[in-house]
């Protein structure tokens, strides 16, 4: 597929999602910036945020590492289904009966001023690094298989997405994402169907035969049962059950679509109707991996290495679908990875700005200035956001050595496990904490994982920790912040 064709794709796709931008942003203010007004509708909220969860990771990520991996990240998405379970019936009730804004508030409400800035630190550091991960490999690869070849440098490449990025959101906020996410779902599953289908077409096989094909196959092997693998179905089952706990009900980004809707009812039917669907799509992109594995063995494709002779798998379906496809198969990748780049990063700035402006600025009870100098500020913060991602971006291309889906887990592992910690504590006791030293708890818990993990191996007889990581960082917490409660 030639460099010009991808271009001419990449600007269709945006000019169109300005037109969309245009029509849903009319008349917006702080409020339609924050909640949208909360006048969302959840079947919208339900869809765009399929996009918004799978992102360039999933689209990139999850098939490549079928190769390596087999199906064993779908013991992470079973995990999951119980884990929006406490979302949709523990948390959302939670924020909806507190009127909250930014769900951080809790937690001043709940111990005090120090746990309510630790909270919303945390969240600022772990949706940074997030969206950082997630928009690196879609724009990575635009990079490595277009714009390298244009000598455009991979700095001005990010540059340009953000910049884009910041335009359609800085006015509208929630009440244009909830509405570009629709858009960008419906284009990143479009492309993932079509691809599967170009492929059988590739093999000369029908669903059935797919079928049997990759239940066959050497990719298809779902539970593991090797205590001392990254895959072990435990870990990965409750591992995934509390990164959807952490990564969706206590992140505000994803929270702030959730409470965007009328009532508590629609954010529930929201949560439950999303999951079953994620569920579903999550599988069609295992299979997806599944397919190209055995498309590129029958047809001996080479494909790129790293400096240890290491197959990049992050790799593997860019490669097909833009050398090997055919020009419509190739089309709709690009269209399908531009969609997955927007959502890694409109949501992410939107919510930062709203924490930060909110929680560290307080900025919405703020009667001492005018609507617009609130809107002035909130402007500033925005763009500020933009130029930190664009720089994390950055610095982690110099850095990168793994799968991105790797990396994305292993840092939520970190990040989110403080705020798992912080609100197990406060829902499931009464006790009181000093509140001046919560922030010190939730640094050297993730300071102690860290180690753990270096360590593990030496520690515990071979063992390797894997994405329950998060769940051993939110029990330090805990035990953290049990050990400074008060006798109140």
């Amino acid at each position: 597929m030639s460099s010009n064709l991808i271009l001419i794709c990449v600007i269709v796709y945006s000019v169109l999602l300005f037109g969309v931008t245009w029509f849903t942003s009319r008349g917006a203010d702080n409020e339609s910036f924050f909640v949208g007004n909360r006048s969302s509708k959840w079947y919208l909220v339900a869809y765009g945020m399929i996009g918004a969860s799978l992102s360039g990771v999933t689209f990139i990520s999850v098939p490549g590492s079928v190769g390596l991996a087999q199906f064993s990240y779908l013991q992470v998405i079973l995990g999951y289904l119980l884990g929006y379970m406490v979302i949709a019936f523990i948390l959302l009730p939670l924020y909806y009966r507190l009127n909250l804004t930014s769900i951080y508030s809790y937690l001043q409400q709940r111990f005090g001023n120090s746990s309510y800035k630790t909270g919303a630190f945390f969240f600022i550091l772990s949706r940074t690094i997030g969206a950082a991960f997630r928009l690196y490999i879609v724009v990575n690869v635009l990079q490595v298989f277009v714009f390298d070849g244009l000598g455009v440098p991979f700095f001005v490449t990010v540059s340009i997405f953000i910049a884009l990025i910041l335009l359609y959101t800085y006015q509208g906020g929630v009440k244009t994402i909830v509405y570009t996410d629709t858009l960008q779902t419906t284009f990143m599953l479009l492309s993932v169907v079509l691809s599967v289908i170009f492929i059988m077409n590739q093999l000369h096989i029908g669903v059935g035969e797919a079928y049997h094909r990759i239940a066959e196959s050497n990719y298809s092997q779902i539970i593991f049962k090797d205590w001392k693998l990254k895959s072990f179905f435990p870990k990965q089952f409750f591992g995934g059950m509390f990164i959807a706990i952490a990564m969706t009900g206590l992140d505000q980004e994803m929270m702030q679509k959730n409470i965007s809707c009328k009532t508590l009812g629609d954010a529930q039917k929201n949560v439950i109707s999303f999951t079953f669907v994620l569920l579903l799509v999550n599988i069609l992109f295992l299979v997806l991996g599944a397919l190209l594995y055995i498309y590129i063995n029958e047809s001996q494709i080479p494909l790129m290495m790293d400096a240890n002779g290491k197959i990049i798998s992050d790799n593997v379906f860019p490669t097909i679908a833009l050398n090997h496809l055919g020009t419509l198969s190739a089309v709709f990748f690009i269209i399908g990875l531009i969609s997955a780049a927007y959502p890694s990063a409109d949501g992410a700035l939107t919510a930062l700005t709203s924490v930060f402006c909110i929680d560290f600025l307080g900025l919405k009870d703020d009667t001492t200035k005018t609507e617009v100098q609130k809107t002035k500020i909130r402007h500033t913060v925005h763009f500020s956001f933009a130029a930190i991602l664009l720089l994390v971006i950055v610095i982690f291309k110099l850095i990168n050595n793994d799968a991105v889906i790797n990396n994305l887990f292993t840092w939520a592992g970190y990040t989110y496990g403080p705020l798992l910690g912080l609100y197990t504590f406060g829902l499931f006791t009464k006790k009181q904490v000093k509140d001046k030293l919560v922030p010190l708890v939730c640094i050297l818990s993730p300071i102690v994982c860290i180690l753990l993990n270096d360590y593990s191996v030496i520690l515990f007889n071979g063992y390797k920790f894997g994405f329950e990581m998060l769940i051993v960082n939110g029990a330090f917490t805990f035990l953290g912040l049990w050990l400074i409660r008060t006798k109140e």
